[in-house]
């Protein structure tokens, strides 16, 4: 059901009297039965939630998708094969698996309920001409809402009475500073529906002032309602690593069934094997193909990359994100506290025949105030010192130093207003003792009609005959328009219009620049002027005229250090940044100008009220060049990103605001601050930024890259022993038998489920290699099981280790003679010891596998060969269980092994060495090759 009033799109529009009629209400309020009669047919005013898919089948699920049915599977091959332990093992590889991302899914999605726990349980209305408190819940449009500051508003509604009211939008804009309201009509159509002056939001606070409103729209039908619409109803597409695992899974699958029905042909017909035995043979090659240590790889890999993400101040909600990470292709990324410090700093300061420059950023006042490179105080100037003390005492905001709650310097009240303060600081004006010498008698508020504000003060000494001074800041064109006269070096001169072209000259100049721009202006409040004695009297129209001007204050949100070296990072790595903020789009092209977001003079800059207008087609189309939105709306933020995934993009947003949870939650991956950002914003993304920083953004992408990398690594190095293992059994199916059998089927799966696993896990915590950010994002149609690792894989390494295992084989054969396989009585002890040095030749030169796997092209040498403790511990593991199937008498009689001599050992300590010699041979011939090319 709509639950907004039929003249909600034009109400903004009428004046006071005419919004009262138009929403059947009047200044006594409703009456009790109107409330019930109209509540009966809206609803209540409640952010209602979508029906959760059941918690059993979200469980089962996760056991039931392609790669946990190959496990099981695999399982039960080994249980028929008499191995029940490797069995259980396998399965609770499965089991492990699916309850980590059972609980990883179930923590994700609670961004509904943080939406709700933003609207207040209570609200002061009028209803029947009587102050009254009820639940919020039962608000109905036409209700008077009572407004004071503090208050959380909890409905849409029209102003009707506004006392210097400034509402804090920035759950629904994501721009923080207070927007100042009035309750007059607004007739502009240019401006969006946060814009308008005499609106405000559910889910928005009352930062200053007090107020009556007409609710307008309740529930799903308020802007936040339809945000929360937006959020709940977005279907979470699978990550790319989700696909691409799903992908190799069925590549793996066809591989392996392929290699089982060719053997057990081969097995059955060519040598003329039992079936029984032919299809137990055919089964273990299955499962030899089958990588049993994907998914725990994965997991740890993950697991490793999101520890050290934390520390460098990204925290990651579900595991699938680290990867889709290293994947994004495009950053939609937001401005204010993101890009730049959140932290209003005045930069400039200019008088009419000078101009300064004022270093240092942020709220501490720690800095200097410079005149072509010499620091300068308000001592050294007096129209310096008068500009400055103007802006500080014509302003409410107050400075807080470092304390228990923060260790950083923090405002209370508008940022633009404290950083007056805190520049005036910077000059050498200590602004609390100069408030106490010139108290504040009276203020005339900003409003959006004066585009000003003034505060008459009293002097300590009298100034040219009188005791009074009002100073006055606000737009420079309307402060110059009052002005009769200006300050230039100490003296009051006439305002000429020379000099009033040489202000707007200024003032564009910064405008220009992404900058904003208030003026400062004072008078001095003669009797003689007609000035009343009652303060009561005092108004804007008797105040505000005759100004003597004074200067430009100039000041902007400052850039963060370190995010420019971070963008010129993502431009080297082929990923695009694309800025969409609430703010105005002269100062967004100012910014992303300054940290590189666009290189082009003139970039393409889109407003909401544009973008509203654009096709999807021409949308697209623009979003292949550089461009920047800028006052847009939440579902047109969302649009952006649809596009862009639509285009084949994978896309990382960021976020604070509850404006921002709907494109946080359709994005590939959701980057909220963890600082600054709502709780609403924290639920909807998969990532939260600790540091509220651009920069560890980048960091998490190397980390993505790096998973992803090291997935590879652990597919390289499980496929690898897959030919050894198999070049054994072809042995023996074209020698019809007369070789014996190299490998049992149960040696086969002791590799894969044993000696294989904990390297092949250790390379999954590797770190991101050298140069990793060089490269363009992955081509998401490329498989993770390319061609080129396939023959990485099986004629490279494979036949390396499958040389090793044959040399082994045979070597005991050559020192015994051939063995004999009696049809009766047992098998031969030579053919025992052959076929464990085989097994143990495979084990070995994975050894050498293991260190080679760990880089690409970078030599290991050089990230340090024994630099990853888990490969090592590994190693250490493989050889020690190799050692024990060889030489314990239990372990011997399952799996058909026999003791070594020293002699033997020997060979087999010569492979590690010698694969790894080989493979740093071709690593280095192919960096030489691309050092040629580039």
């Amino acid at each position: 059901m709509d639950n907004t009033s039929g003249n909600q799109e034009i109400i903004y529009k009428l004046p006071v009297d005419k919004a009262y009629a138009a929403l059947g209400t009047t200044l006594q309020g409703l009456t009790q039965t109107q409330a019930q009669e109209r509540q009966r047919e809206q609803g209540k005013n409640l952010i209602s939630s979508k029906k959760k898919k059941s918690a059993v089948l979200t469980f089962l699920s996760n056991f039931t998708h392609l790669m946990a049915v190959l496990l099981w599977v695999a399982g039960a091959v080994a249980f028929f094969a008499g191995m029940p332990e490797l069995g259980v093992a396998v399965w609770m590889v499965n089991v492990i698996n699916g309850v980590f991302s059972f609980w990883q899914e179930s923590r994700a999605d609670k961004a509904t309920e943080a939406l709700k726990n933003m609207l207040p349980s209570y609200v002061r209305v009028i209803r029947g001409g009587e102050e009254t408190k009820i639940l919020a819940e039962d608000l109905v449009t036409g209700d008077i809402i009572l407004l004071e500051e503090g208050d959380k508003i909890s409905a849409d509604a029209r102003l009707v009475e506004c006392n210097d009211l400034q509402v804090d939008q920035s759950t629904l804009t994501g721009e923080s500073n207070p927007v100042r309201k009035t309750k007059d009509a607004v007739l502009r159509d240019d401006l969006t529906r946060a814009e308008t002056p005499n609106l405000i939001f559910a889910g928005t606070n009352v930062s200053e002032g007090n107020g009556k409103a007409l609710v307008i729209g309740i529930g799903m039908g308020t802007e936040f309602g339809k945000i929360a619409d937006l959020t709940q109803n977005m279907e979470k597409e699978e990550s790319p690593l989700q696909k691409e695992l799903n992908r190799l899974t069925k590549q793996i699958s066809i591989i392996a069934i392929m290699f089982g029905i060719l053997f057990f042909l081969a097995s059955f017909f060519f040598v003329n094997e039992p079936f029984a035995a032919s299809f137990v043979f055919a089964l273990g090659m299955i499962v030899a193909f089958i990588p049993e240590g994907l998914l725990p790889t994965v997991t740890l890999s993950l697991a490793m990359a999101v520890q050290r993400m934390s520390k460098r101040n990204a925290l990651v909600k579900k595991l699938s994100s680290v990867e889709t990470l290293g994947s994004t292709s495009v950053i939609c990324t937001d401005k204010t506290g993101t890009l730049t410090q959140n932290e209003m700093t005045v930069s400039h300061l200019w008088l009419a025949e000078k101009e300064f420059e004022v270093t240092g950023v942020g709220y501490e006042p720690k800095g200097d105030i410079l005149e072509g490179g010499k620091k300068v105080t308000a001592r050294d100037n007096q129209d310096l010192n008068l500009l400055l003390t103007g802006a500080a005492l014509c302003s409410n905001a107050r400075l807080l130093p470092p304390n228990e709650e923060s260790a950083r310097y923090t405002v209370l009240g508008d940022p633009t207003e404290a950083c007056l303060g805190v520049v005036a600081e910077k000059a050498g004006i200590d602004v609390h003792r100069q408030m106490e010498l010139t108290p504040r008698l009276r203020e005339l508020p900003f409003e959006s009609r004066r585009k000003r504000m003034t505060t008459i003060h009293q002097l300590q000494k009298p100034m040219d005959g009188t005791d009074r001074i009002a100073y006055v800041k606000g737009a420079p064109k309307e402060v110059m328009k009052l002005s009769e006269s200006i300050l230039v070096n100490g003296q009051v001169q006439p305002m000429t219009e020379e000099m009033r072209r040489k202000i707007m000259e200024a003032n564009d100049g910064y405008a220009y620049e992404g900058l904003r721009v208030l003026a400062v202006a004072y008078r001095l409040l003669h009797k003689e002027d007609n000035i009343p004695k009652a303060m009561s009297a005092y108004t804007p129209e008797i105040i505000e005229q005759n100004l003597a001007f004074v200067g430009l204050v100039v000041m902007a949100d400052p850039p963060r250090p370190e995010v420019a070296a971070a963008v010129e990072e993502c431009h080297r790595a082929g990923i695009r940044i694309i800025m969409i903020t609430g703010d105005y789009g002269l100062t967004a092209e100012s910014i992303a100008k300054r940290i590189g977001i666009v290189k082009s003079p003139n970039p393409r800059v889109v407003s909401g009220l544009e973008l509203e207008e654009l096709s999807d087609e021409k949308l697209k189309e623009y979003l292949k060049d550089e461009i920047i939105f800028a006052r847009v709306a939440p579902e047109q933020k969302l649009r952006v990103v649809s596009n862009l995934q639509q285009m084949g993009e994978v896309v990382a947003v960021t976020g604070d605001g509850v404006n921002d949870s709907p494109a946080l939650k359709k994005a590939d991956i959701g980057v909220a601050m963890g600082i600054a950002g709502t709780d609403v914003a924290k639920e909807a993304a998969d990532m939260i930024l600790t540091d509220d920083n651009f920069a560890s953004i980048v960091h998490a992408i190397e980390e993505g890259r790096a998973v992803y990398s090291n997935i590879r690594k652990f597919l390289l190095y499980i496929l690898n022993s897959n030919m050894p293992e198999a070049v054994p059994s072809a042995m023996f199916l074209f020698s019809r038998g007369a070789i014996p059998l190299p490998l049992t089927v149960m040696q086969i799966l002791t590799i894969d489920l044993g000696t294989d696993m904990l390297p092949a896990l250790g390379l999954g915590t590797e770190k991101p290699e050298k140069g990793i950010m060089d490269q363009p994002p992955r081509n998401q149609k490329e498989s993770l099981l390319t061609k080129k690792l396939v023959v990485k894989a099986f004629l490279w390494y494979g036949l390396l280790g499958s040389i090793a295992s044959a040399f082994s084989y045979f070597f005991i054969n050559l020192q015994n003679g051939w063995p004999r396989v009696p049809l009766a009585g047992g098998v031969d002890p030579i053919y025992i010891k052959a076929t464990t040095m085989a097994l143990a030749g495979i084990v070995f030169s994975q050894i050498g596998a293991a260190f080679n796997c760990r880089t690409e092209k970078q030599s290991v040498f050089q990230v340090g060969l024994f630099s990853n403790k888990q490969v090592n511990f590994g190693i250490v593991f493989e050889v020690i269980l190799i050692i024990a199937l060889i030489f314990l008498p239990p372990l011997q009689s399952v799996f058909h092994t026999a003791p070594l001599n020293l002699q033997d050992f020997i060979i087999l300590c010569v492979w590690p060495p010698v694969i790894l010699v080989l493979e740093e041979v071709r690593k280095a011939f192919l960096r030489k090759k691309n050092a040629r090319r580039y």
